[in-house]
């Protein structure tokens, strides 16, 4: 027996002995490995300095901090956070725990007109005192927009309108429908994640992100106004739901013949398209939907459904039967473009079409490029080029029903190329249709048409160029990029020549001064 338990211990003290040399072996490796979880620790918050912006710079009140770190990376992040249901409010709470909160903004409680301009108003005065660490923030800052390609447009707009010293190029995070936006410059169509992981990743990308010039387009509307209306201030138009890129302004030149008895002008801008027809009516009856039932439209894969099974019922599959032909494009309007300064030309358009694209970027409704890239073999596409984002131009582009819609799942398929121009005007008389439906960059409304001898006018004009992010897998290309296949150069003076008074109408979008939500709007249905 004490044989048998002498023999136990001294088995018992031998596995001991190798599990100890084992552990002291390991020792090394374990030490390492402690060392590389601090290193990941300190990795990612020195990551996050890197985007991190002190208090003094965002708040003119603040003590001014002395501080030896510069940023490579410092970004505003805006978010509306009732986007993309519980998306938006989640990267709310995750871009605050990462960042400084007050870098950090909810557009449903702060416009970015009001925090831009106090922004940029301290860093001038802070650099007119000497604070190079407030020059270097300037020059570096960058702009994450967390939203529907509504809420994009709409800061775009800010940012066009503020005229910024060094406007801050701009990162789109998708969290609307389309995502047209995003996906043009290679953020994707779907939300890359609200965990902090996620949004790690995504900054990192925004800081390696190559900075693209895209093209702004100004849309004016003028309808006559009734003689018991009033014209100067503009009254407001019942009927009329308009997006919040359109927005009422002071009447335009006193010669054009459309103001010798007063119209109501509205005015925005877009960067992606403006459309009207089959596709905008679609558009439309999703948003009523969604403003009368909300909280059916809180997943974006549930919303996407949705909008494809509103194109079955609207009828836009059986056009020919359940649309009658005196509606189509062709038969509500005239068309006029202009594709070198200064020169109007009719555009005929096919009688069959029945929506109508004016396209600034290679992506519609999701993703799909309706222009495609013309074959200069073919003589009907010998004058048209690539659609390049910052060549002046816009595509024109038409479609006869939701059948030929479906061409553009076809790697090299495309709608009816209908001009490329540097403006281009639509001419509204009365006709078989008291409205139409168009939109603007995701935003619809139904358009009353004339109903006796008057007109109504939208007219679209190149005014200017913002600045994005690209990041990669970005589809949107540029004229200016030696490997286009149509490398050229631009015009100097693409939209022609202006008058004074609507040189100074247009040189806005308005969206700094009269772009603001409505205390009743909801923030949620800016897609």
């Amino acid at each position: 027996m004490f044989y048998m338990v002498n023999v136990d211990i001294f088995l018992l003290n031998v596995f001991t002995m190798r599990n100890l040399m084992r552990m002291l072996f390991q020792l090394p490796k374990l030490f390492r490995l402690g060392l590389q979880m601090d290193d990941a620790g300190s990795e990612s918050h020195h990551s996050e300095k890197e985007f991190f912006i002190p208090n003094y710079i965002l708040l003119s009140d603040a003590a001014v901090e002395s501080t030896s770190f510069v940023p490579e990376c410092p970004v505003l992040v805006f978010i509306n956070s009732k986007s993309g249901g519980q998306l938006g409010g989640n990267l709310l709470i995750t871009y605050r725990g990462l960042l400084n909160k007050n870098q950090v903004f909810d557009l449903g409680k702060e416009a970015p007109d009001k925090v831009l301009s106090r922004i940029y108003i301290n860093l001038e005065r802070l650099k007119l005192s000497g604070d190079e660490f407030a020059t270097e923030i300037q020059k570096r800052l960058r702009i994450i927009v967390a939203g529907g390609d509504g809420t994009a447009s709409w800061l775009l707009g800010v940012i066009s309108d503020l005229k910024l010293s060094h406007p801050p190029p701009v990162a789109t995070v998708p969290l609307g429908t389309g995502n047209n936006l995003p996906f043009s410059f290679g953020w994707g169509k779907k939300n890359p994640g609200t965990d902090p992981q996620s949004v790690r990743s995504f900054m990192n990308k925004v800081k390696k992100a190559k900075e693209m010039k895209i093209d702004s387009w100004h849309i004016i509307m003028r309808m006559r106004v009734p003689e018991e209306g009033a014209c100067d201030p503009i009254a407001p138009v019942p009927e009329l739901d308009l997006p919040h890129s359109m927005h009422p302004f002071h009447r335009v030149s006193r010669t054009d013949s459309l103001n010798k008895e007063g119209c109501h002008t509205f005015r925005g801008g877009f960067w992606n398209y403006f459309s009207m027809g089959m596709d905008a009516q679609v558009s439309y009856a999703f948003h009523t939907e969604r403003k009368l039932h909300p909280e059916k439209f809180k997943n974006q894969l549930v919303n996407q459904g949705t909008y494809a099974k509103l194109v079955s019922t609207q009828g836009w599959f059986l056009a020919s039967l359940m649309h009658p032909s005196s509606r189509n494009i062709a038969q509500l309007a005239k068309f006029k473009v202009m594709k070198r300064p200064g020169h109007w030309e009719d555009l005929e358009v096919p009688s069959s079409i029945r929506s109508i694209i004016c396209l600034n970027l290679p992506s519609f409704s999701g993703g799909l490029n309706p222009w495609g890239t013309p074959n200069q073999k073919k003589s009907r596409d010998r004058d048209l080029t690539a659609p390049y984002v910052d060549d002046g131009l816009i595509e024109v582009v038409g479609f006869r029903d939701a059948w030929h819609g479906l061409v553009l799942l076809a790697p090299k398929g495309h709608g009816t190329r209908l001009a490329q121009a540097h403006r281009i005007r639509f001419e509204f008389h009365k006709g078989a249709a008291d409205s139409t439906y168009m939109r603007i960059d995701g935003e619809p409304w139904k358009q009353p048409l004339p109903v006796d001898d008057d007109t109504v006018v939208v007219e679209i004009s190149h005014l200017g160029q913002v600045n994005m992010l690209a990041a990669p897998g970005c589809i949107s290309k540029s004229v200016y990029d030696p490997s286009s296949p149509s490398h050229r150069q631009q015009d100097d003076d693409s939209s022609g020549e202006l008058d004074e008074e609507e040189s100074e109408e247009r040189r806005k979008f308005g969206a700094a001064e009269t772009f603001k939500l409505p205390a009743d709007v909801d923030i949620s249905q800016l897609s």
